[in-house]
């Protein structure tokens, strides 16, 4: 859907960037955007402190989160990535990266005032990545999918109003 959403726009990803917890959203994303564009680069994003999946990545084997709570992306609170999802990734992904708590806020604030949505801090990850300069974006189309609302709203007024 997103490849196809791209194309009806006239737009090719260059770079496609999701919220990463054990790895069933970015595997399935990672298999559908490299079967319509192989060249299309495809990043994990997890929490700063909670990057399973990204050090995982790096290692070439699954890695293991010492806790699983202290950041507010707590829809991200894999203790590991999944082996069959991890398999899929070492495949597919370009790599992985993390954002901390106070980008996520930043990007939460940014799609409730300018895309405005509600996003639930792990659904915003992804966003905070871009938004934080985590990868270069100057002359590339960059997705970064927004995932979930499911956010507590005394939370999210308390993030919005910053």
């Amino acid at each position: 859907e997103l490849m196809e959403q791209a194309e009806a726009l006239g737009a090719v990803p260059d770079v496609v960037l999701a919220n990463t917890s054990g790895g069933g959203l970015i595997s399935g994303i990672a298999i559908a955007v490299k079967a319509a564009r192989p060249e299309t680069e495809v990043y994990s994003v997890e929490p700063a402190g909670f990057d399973d999946f990204a050090r995982s990545l790096a290692q070439g084997a699954r890695q293991k989160n010492e806790r699983l709570a202290g950041s507010i992306c707590d829809a991200l609170m894999a203790q590991t990535p999944g082996k069959l999802t991890f398999d899929v990734a070492g495949r597919t992904l370009a790599g992985g990266l993390s954002v901390t708590d106070e980008e996520v806020k930043t990007a939460m604030r940014f799609a409730f005032r300018e895309l405005k949505l509600v996003v639930e801090p792990g659904g915003a990850a992804a966003l905070a990545a871009v938004l934080a300069g985590k990868i270069p974006v100057k002359g590339r189309t960059v997705v970064a999918v927004l995932s979930g609302g499911n956010v507590d709203p005394d939370q999210f007024a308390e993030i919005i109003a910053a």
